[in-house]
């Protein structure tokens, strides 16, 4: 998939998660997603190429960039807890949605419980 559809679908799935918003606290280049003001995915494009950055475990992370030459260490971000996707051929539209929704996941469930706009769980894993 192309850059650009790569950032559309993740940017669909961002807006359809409870209490997500999108915000440009980098500047206009960048699109921030958010969830209780804990970013969980961010658009980009790293020299001219569509990007997307989102949170993943870091035993998933290394499992993800091992079987997806388009997925890699998160761009800007921690490299050990963020994974970047890139366009290419390796991932589907599928699977960008469930590592959109796993990012969620991961925030909301680091959340003071009070603050979560719904039970981690709720958004489990290949849940839509």
């Amino acid at each position: 998939m192309n850059g650009q559809e790569l950032q559309r679908l993740a940017a669909e799935r961002a807006r359809e998660l409870p209490a997500s918003t999108l915000e440009f606290p980098f500047g206009p280049e960048y699109e921030v997603y958010k969830v209780a003001g804990k970013i969980f995915l961010f658009l980009v494009d790293h020299r001219g190429e569509p990007i997307v950055t989102l949170k993943a475990l870091p035993s998933d992370s290394m499992a993800l960039r091992e079987a997806h030459a388009d997925i890699t260490p998160g761009y800007h971000m921690n490299k050990r807890h963020w994974i970047s996707l890139r366009p290419g051929r390796s991932l589907t539209a599928d699977e960008v949605s469930e590592l959109v929704t796993e990012s969620y996941r991961l925030v909301v469930a680091a959340l003071p419980r009070a603050m979560q706009p719904v039970e981690p769980h709720a958004f489990g894993r290949g849940q839509r």
